[in-house]
């Protein structure tokens, strides 16, 4: 099947305005693996302090004949998604013993919880920790004593904050191990009609809590296809991950054997193996694009149009929003699993998954069959899924789907588009996931009531004060003014105003959840208020048209008067759980549409003066 002209299209032009940022990363890779400091280059001191504690391993490490693979570890036991990996070391050791190698911990990485944080203040940092993440990486592969990496990690920040920092070490090869997605609990829609039931004061804290306890309630990842869950199709989809690796189930026996064939197939791709595979060529403008594909074929978080920009930076590429809404309109939603849908990604992976939505892709000619991926064969390989045979895990072709109420293939999809799209107007430039939300509530227009903290619109709900048709404004949101939190604590009140009858639409320069909900929302809005960006000028009152149809975002005043308007002042930062600490980072954040990053910045400011 011949590939997309739209895909051809936006992939040349991706490559095209990378040119020089990607040579000069690839170059970097190139005199890293040349002449960067790795074990044989050691002094006797350093790798005697390295391997002291190494045990039966040290006489292996001291010689540098096999493959010492570095862990990078985002383990925490209050995450459930990351509990399991507590035991993956011990077993990652065992298995590259297994194949002459030895690996030892090369670091941890902090690892938040969106869903602990969400609507509380530590969500101000939580954007940032994906710097912190990628910070942490880069120094536990400071010390050059590893041929191969293991990273471990899932969620929201922590995938991207792996693979940016994991990325200028690109000389070295790598896979991301997944631990999969905990059991199925209380239905995706129940949960979220007691929300909702709770914002009315209809039921109480204790049956809330209920609810909440019952649909996260063991190890391993949320089962809603949040931004978690997109991070694990986004792995899979680039080539990242072993194939059909991204759902399976923790603490079972193909789950530990897929670890095991990842760190084998780890020792094959190293430079001392047969089919060597640096981090840093798989991540391509091609892997790039696909990553953009898997998102918009499965309607995930909107995060990712955060995340994706940010990844490619780390590796010389330059993908845009504009990018993203070309591919949107030719790429099909072929998912429907919460909140896009009622199932979870446990049933989307028993219908086939990961393997047959891959499958169908590439022979609809929407995904670059071409990527250098972490598997023997190459990107076909993803068509299949991982089964055990006599206790050993083998790939069989997956097939099509076996429930088309979950997953289609791009012949009869559930939407003819993605569902993202760049919203543009008087009030600047943002994203809108038109796949959550119904066609009949893609436009809204309405008076607009201005907020600068969500907590102040929860207080004007319960004193009745949007009980309307509205345009709700919360402004100052933006990565420099307090790190862009997710604002999904507003997603039940205002779901509340809409099932009631009103026009109800958000307009943010903060972020949604993954989980973003049925309510319309322009979120990600640029330039932010925080540095005098359209929506500082907005009042209460402005009427405000939101247009999926069109991508447009106005408000309906007279450009003169929005000219003679003096910017509203920003609040005043925040100190308290630890968010002083994060001011380095707001002074120097860029744009959301680059990747909202404060290190990437201060990065291209560097190469910049090097180039002068």
């Amino acid at each position: 099947m011949s590939l997309h002209p739209v895909l051809t299209a936006v992939t040349e032009r991706v490559i095209a305005r990378s040119a020089r940022t990607r040579r000069a990363y690839l170059d970097l890779i190139a005199r890293e693996r040349e002449n960067g400091i790795s074990r044989p280059r050691l002094a006797c001191g350093n790798l005697a302090h390295a391997i002291a504690a190494s045990g039966s391993d040290k006489a292996g490490l001291r010689t540098a004949g096999g493959m010492n693979v570095g862990i990078i570890t985002a383990y925490n036991d209050m995450l459930s998604a990351h509990q399991p990996y507590g035991r993956y070391p011990d077993q990652i050791k065992l298995f590259a013993r297994e194949v002459g190698g030895t690996a030892q911990v090369a670091g941890g990485t902090p690892a938040m919880c969106d869903g602990v944080t969400q609507g509380q203040p530590g969500m101000e940092i939580s954007l940032f920790s994906r710097d912190v993440i990628a910070l942490s990486t880069a120094v536990g592969l400071s010390h050059g004593m590893y041929e191969g990496v293991a990273m471990l990690g899932i969620c929201d920040k922590i995938v991207p904050g792996l693979l940016m920092g994991a990325l200028r070490f690109g000389h070295l090869p790598t896979i991301l191990i997944p631990s999969g997605p905990m059991p199925s609990g209380l239905p995706n829609s129940e949960k979220q009609r007691i929300r909702q039931l709770y914002a009315e004061g209809k039921v109480g804290k204790d049956r809330l809590m209920d609810a909440e306890s019952e649909s996260y309630h063991a190890a391993g990842t949320c089962t809603f296809y949040g931004t978690a869950n997109t991070n694990q199709m986004l792995m899979e989809v680039m080539g990242l991950h072993l194939p059909g690796s991204s759902f399976v189930p923790p603490n079972t026996r193909l789950r530990q054997e897929l670890t095991r064939a990842a760190i084998h197939r780890l020792s094959e791709i190293g430079a001392r193996g047969e089919d060597y595979r640096p981090l840093g060529l798989c991540v391509d403008e091609r892997a790039i694009v696909n990553a953009a594909v898997g998102l918009l074929a499965t309607g995930g978080s909107t995060n990712l149009a955060i995340h994706i920009p940010a990844m490619a930076r780390a590796a010389g590429i330059i993908i845009d929003w504009t990018d993203l809404d070309q591919l949107s309109a030719i790429v099909p939603q072929l998912t429907r699993v919460y909140p896009n849908g009622s199932e979870d990604v446990n049933a989307f992976h028993a219908v086939g998954g990961m393997p047959s939505l891959i499958g169908s892709l590439l022979d609809a000619g929407l995904l670059h069959p071409d990527i250098l991926t972490v598997a023997r064969g190459g990107f076909n390989e993803y068509r299949k899924k991982p089964e055990l045979r006599d206790d050993k895990v083998v790939w069989e072709e997956a097939g099509p789907s076996t429930n088309e109420g979950i997953l289609r293939a791009p012949a009869n999809p559930f939407r003819a588009d993605g569902g993202m799209k760049v919203m543009e107007g008087n009030l600047g430039r943002g994203i809108y996931k038109t796949s959550s939300v119904a066609p009949e509530r893609w436009t809204i227009e309405a008076p607009a009531a201005v907020f600068d903290h969500q907590e102040d619109v929860l207080a004007a709900f319960r004193d009745g004060k949007l009980d309307r048709d509205v345009v709700v404004v919360v402004r100052f949101q933006g990565p420099a003014a307090n790190g862009m939190p997710e604002l999904h604590k507003l997603t039940p009140t205002l779901a509340v105003l809409q099932d009631r009858g009103h026009k109800v639409a958000l307009v943010t320069d903060g972020r949604m959840s993954g989980a973003s909900g049925k309510v319309p929302a322009a979120i990600h809005i640029g330039p932010e208020a925080y540095v005098g960006g359209p929506l500082s000028l907005l009042r209460d009152g402005d009427m405000v048209r939101v247009c999926a149809q069109t991508g447009r975002i106005e408000a309906l005043v007279e450009a003169s008067v929005m000219a003679d308007r003096t910017p509203a002042r920003p609040p005043a930062p925040q100190f308290g759980t630890g968010r002083e600490l994060f001011a380095l980072m707001r002074n120097n954040v860029d744009l959301p549409e680059q990747g909202a990053s404060a290190i990437l910045a201060s990065m291209d400011h560097m190469a910049a003066q090097q180039s002068a």
